[in-house]
């Protein structure tokens, strides 16, 4: 996500002032996801620890995080109320803290100026974030962090890239039918699998840097020339076409390439996919659906038994043949397009998800004031909450 999104541009800030409160101490609150779609937490018992320790109490509803196997005594033990519904969490609390974006029924129950804190995703969420500012409660959306030095702490995009990235390498190697590392042995040598990942950002570098822990022969491409280096520092070829613009934002995201590029890329794909046993797509535009890169033509050059593992899918997917959630053969090469994939890992994701967002409400809130201070002065809060058009 980009900050594109149509509620991140107004000048009338004038409903988005210090959150003044009667209450002597503030309360942080939680509610259980919709555990068949999202399985993260966005509050550990470590976080919640780190949250009371800044001054403020924390309540979250009863099984808040069973599925995980955390019990509600691990939260009440160090200080966490426990709330009999989620109704009692949103009906009690000054700031809430989600995954996702609240669902229409939960926004129905949230007081007015109550912060709400979470991936809110405003392109796809629209009516709701619209009901959310009617509402007068102040939404911030994590996804839309500046890429600055002072913010690396709270980037959840990062962190929960990081992890898919991971995750990928090892979905790809549990669907592959060949070892993947090389192998000498007394009946001859088997050789090292070829990985070919698709967009350099932090999941396709951690691709990388996991591949070649395993024994891979890895490489890589991406738009932004400044990738090389990162690439190749991992282990990796870099694999390129000639430019003539930078293609890379001021937020060091990758922009849409231009026509000449694309068939430039198209027929340096053309020999690298005939030669790559796995390939991992990872190439995401802000704010956009994901860039097409391998066509029905250029998956088919590819050799039976080969895996094509697009982690775009749920974003339209940059692979011919991919769909959300599902793995589909063609000439006996197996796409499979990622959904959830976070699910997989829920554990961990949930765990750094949380310390991103405890960093974030350590940058929001006031010790001295005893308040949550929302400074638009702050480039952190400015560009990350959600305004009214």
């Amino acid at each position: 996500m980009g900050n594109n999104c149509s509620y991140c541009n107004i000048s009338d800030i004038s409903n988005y002032v210090t959150l003044k409160s009667k209450k002597l101490i503030m309360i942080v609150g939680s509610i259980k996801e919709n555990t068949t779609l999202e399985k993260r937490v966005s509050l550990t018992p470590e976080s919640a620890k780190n949250i009371i320790g800044l001054g403020l109490k924390v309540c979250v509803e009863k099984g808040y995080a069973l599925h995980l196997g955390i019990e509600d005594k691990e939260y009440n033990d160090i200080g966490v109320e426990i709330k009999a519904s989620s109704k009692e969490v949103l009906n009690s609390s000054d700031l809430i803290t989600k995954v996702n974006c609240p669902s229409e029924d939960e926004i129905g129950i949230l007081k007015d100026n109550t912060i709400l804190i979470g991936m809110l995703n405003p392109s796809k969420n629209k009516n709701q974030i619209d009901k959310i500012i009617n509402k007068k409660i102040k939404p911030f959306s994590l996804e839309l962090l500046p890429r600055i030095t002072r913010a690396q702490s709270m980037d959840v995009l990062s962190s929960q890239s990081n992890l898919a990235g991971y995750r990928a390498v090892v979905d790809c190697v549990a669907e592959f039918e060949k070892a993947v590392p090389m192998m000498m042995t007394a009946a001859g040598t088997v050789p090292a699998a070829k990985v070919l990942v698709i967009g350099a950002g932090v999941a396709g570098l951690q691709a990388i840097a996991t591949a070649k822990r395993l024994g891979a022969i890895v490489s890589a491409t991406d738009v932004r020339a400044a990738s090389k280096e990162q690439v190749e520092s991992l282990g990796g070829k870099f694999l390129t076409v000639e430019q003539t613009e930078d293609m890379e934002t001021a937020g060091g995201y990758a922009k849409e390439a231009t026509e000449e590029y694309k068939k430039k890329q198209a027929e340096m794909m053309k020999e690298a996919l005939k030669k790559n046993d796995i390939v991992i797509c990872t190439a995401l535009i802000p704010g956009k659906p994901a860039p097409r890169i391998l066509t029905e033509d250029l998956v088919k050059l590819m050799k039976p038994g080969s895996i094509v593992y697009d982690l775009a899918a749920e974003q339209g997917g940059n692979s011919a043949f991919s769909e959300a959630g599902k793995i589909n053969s063609v000439d006996g090469i197996k796409i499979i397009g990622v959904k959830s994939l976070m699910n997989s890992l829920p554990l961990t994701a949930s765990s750094l998800y949380a310390k991103n967002l405890f960093s974030f409400i350590r940058n929001l809130y006031s010790k001295e004031k005893k308040d949550f201070n929302i400074n638009l002065e702050d480039e952190i809060i400015d560009k990350s909450l959600i305004k009214k058009v």
